[in-house]
């Protein structure tokens, strides 16, 4: 395969299950150890030799292009696409055929990461040259996935969130497909839930005799579409920092690896790693524990924070118990008052979850 390769990366998506944090933001856009999830797709598409990347967006997309610009920061040429409704990862396909053109092309979900990346698979696909690749990871609970049934190395059914599944291998978030994969998502209708389903379209292509690959993930694979998913994958990322100090620490100890970004300030505290402080943060009287990422210009005082993901500008005081397993969205401020009689106040949005423990 000589071809140049592109990559197609879906970001459009509404992220309901991230609710109340994705009213605001695009789920793609929510931060694992300081980074956007979408990042790490695109880092990982860059670093398997792709240049030129579509990125299809929905309602979140003036968000998406803010945060993405012309792709020349991550080493990338972006073209948005806009897609007129979320009807399905085939219809997103076909929405970029005119970026397509006859090319082969990478199919990342913007909300998923691949802890290895998918420059090994990547060349695996140009040396092989199939009409698909299909990624997959043997999971406790495939009814949530698509999941495909194999015949020694080769796929021979494909299904989208059976009730009943054949196997327990999960399609990962990462598809790779020569040009036909359009004709096939031309070929088929809409599921009983009104999508255009790639699972349907990959089926088409195994029913015609196509040739369509599968390659088992080994190392993990998350898809972050839930708070439990992001928290997980906040640990798995942090899990693998190495340690770097570029702002202030004063009268405050670091244990393990830890990550204080420029600007920081640490006055009075104990950070355990593994632990990410963004910039301009302070962090004063106060503990961070292991699996903490801190976003930029946050304010923890008086706190303990655990296992937890704090967005941009979160002020977090004068608490007498630890924060922990919680993903707290920008600006919200969370503070013990000394007022009698004692009570709980809130300001809360949508499909917020509050646990008092």
């Amino acid at each position: 395969m000589s071809r140049n390769l592109k990559g197609l990366v879906l970001s459009g998506g509404a992220g309901t299950r991230l609710r109340p944090i994705t009213h605001t933001s695009a789920k793609q856009l929510v931060p694992v150890a300081n980074k956007p999830v979408l990042f790490y797709g695109l880092e990982a598409l860059r670093d398997a030799g792709i240049r030129e990347v579509g990125i299809i967006i929905g309602d979140t997309g003036d968000e998406i292009r803010e945060a993405v610009g012309d792709g020349s920061a991550l080493g990338i040429e972006v073209t948005f696409i806009p897609q007129s409704a979320p009807l399905g990862l085939a219809h997103a396909v076909l929405t970029a055929e005119e970026f397509l053109g006859d090319d082969p092309f990478v199919m990342y979900l913007g909300d998923n990461l691949l802890r290895d990346g998918i420059a090994p698979l990547v060349e695996e696909f140009r040396a092989s040259d199939p009409d698909a690749m299909i990624l997959l990871q043997r999971v406790p609970n495939p009814s949530s996935y698509g999941v495909a049934v194999l015949d020694g190395d080769r796929v021979v059914h494909l299904e989208e969130k059976p009730a009943e599944p054949r196997s327990d291998l999960a399609l990962v978030g990462v598809y790779m497909f020569a040009p036909s994969i359009l004709d096939a998502a031309k070929a088929i209708t809409p599921s009983p839930r009104g999508e255009l389903e790639i699972t349907d379209a990959i089926q088409y292509l195994i029913d015609q005799g196509r040739r369509v690959e599968p390659h088992v993930v080994t190392g993990w694979w998350k898809d972050t579409g839930q708070v439990e998913d992001m928290l997980e994958a906040n640990r798995l990322i942090l899990d693998v920092i190495e340690s770097r100090m570029d702002g202030d620490l004063v009268d405050s100890d670091i244990e393990g690896r830890v990550i204080v970004e420029d600007g920081a300030r640490l006055v009075n505290s104990h950070v355990r790693g593994p632990a990410v402080i963004g910039r301009g943060s302070l962090i004063e009287n106060a503990y961070i524990g292991p699996y903490s990422s801190i976003s930029t210009g946050c304010v923890v005082r008086r706190a303990e924070i655990e296992h937890s993901i704090l967005l941009e500008r979160v002020h977090v005081e004068d608490l007498d118990a630890r924060v922990e397993g919680s993903l707290i969205g920008r600006d919200v401020h969370i503070s013990r008052s000394d007022a009698k009689p004692r009570a709980y106040r809130f300001v809360l949005g949508d499909s917020s979850v509050i646990g008092l423990t």
